[in-house]
């Protein structure tokens, strides 16, 4: 009795090692489906993008088919990256007024630091009350409830530009900005971003559309750090900077640092091939390529494979995209 019992419980522990070994037994595409949706839950936001960035942005999560090992390798390690929050802090160490014929205002500047990190990742940027006015309007109108009991320094109507008032807002200010970011949603938020880095972009491309490419540079290496904190949940976002970044190095005769930011970009795009910068930014990764001595036939069949399944519409070089963005 006591052997059949024996062997009655081999065969259990058997057939129940033959269960476990089955279920976690799974085929390349059962991973590759998915790994992707446990990868970028850490993504859902409450707002929506852009048109176009919700489209790219939505479309095609699981890895490409005719990706090679290594890009997949590499697509899972910016995945993981991406999922990874950054923690910034954010102080206000001075003002500056600022006296027009008309008018007169205060600058308050900001710097945005990452938590662990040296004075290279810091990033410095200028906005007057009427700024953060415009973005607690803003924020009001879409999260009404997270900004609930979120306070907002007033409008005074004397004294604006004494020290005391100045410092008051100073403080206020920081402690506002920190509050914000504390808010899941609002720091994911387009508002939230753009308060922070729409008006150096759009200094930058004004000067790129000027054909001041090294003034139009500065600005845009400046600004693509604090852009990539911002907007971790959604590489693809930054894709149109670093593109406008290829577009300057290219033009100052720079092709081996315009080859290094284009592969930043076509990394974010490798699984996004129907957003608007991909083959714009894939001819002129060939271009370059060819003008370095590097591999350009693997791009090249790229793009031949993306032309075989689409039909054939009016492309955009890339300068012709960059120049169209962030005009007022």
């Amino acid at each position: 009795m006591d052997q059949d019992s024996h062997c009655t419980a081999e065969r259990e522990l058997l057939e129940a090692v033959s269960r476990i070994t089955t279920s976690s037994t799974t085929n390349p595409s059962d991973e590759e489906e998915n790994k992707p949706k446990a990868e970028i839950s850490c993504q859902v936001r409450k707002e929506n993008p852009e048109k176009d960035d919700t489209q790219d942005s939505s479309a095609t999560l699981s890895p490409n088919s005719s990706m090679t090992t290594k890009e997949l390798q590499e697509y899972w390690r910016n995945e993981k990256r991406q999922c990874k929050q950054i923690k910034l802090l954010f102080e206000i160490p001075s003002t500056r007024i600022v006296e027009h014929h008309l008018s007169k205002y205060v600058m308050y500047k900001i710097i945005i630091l990452q938590t662990g990190s040296f004075d290279s990742n810091k990033s410095v940027i200028e906005r007057r009350y009427s700024d953060f006015e415009k973005l607690h309007r803003n924020l009001l109108e879409e999260f009404s409830e997270e900004m609930e009991d979120v306070t907002f320094p007033k409008k005074t109507l004397t004294g604006n530009f004494t020290e005391e008032i100045i410092n008051e807002r100073k403080l206020a200010f920081k402690d506002y900005l920190r509050l914000l970011y504390s808010m899941k949603y609002i720091r994911r938020s387009k508002k939230f971003i753009d308060f922070l880095t729409r008006p150096e972009l759009q200094e930058a491309y004004g000067c790129l559309r000027g054909g001041q490419y090294t003034k139009a540079l500065e600005i845009l290496l400046e600004v693509i750090g604090l852009q990539e904190r911002l907007t971790r949940g959604n590489p693809v976002s930054v894709v149109p900077t670093l593109c406008a970044i290829v577009v300057c190095h290219k033009d100052l005769e720079n092709p081996a640092s315009a080859f290094e930011y284009g592969e930043k970009a076509l990394s974010r795009l490798c699984v996004h091939t129907s957003h608007r910068y991909y083959i714009p930014l894939l001819e002129t990764m060939i271009t370059l390529a060819y003008e370095l001595g590097k591999d350009f036939l693997s791009l090249q069949e790229k793009l031949e494979e993306w032309k075989t399944k689409k039909d054939p519409i009016r492309i955009f070089t890339l300068k012709e995209l960059a120049v169209r963005e962030y005009v007022q």
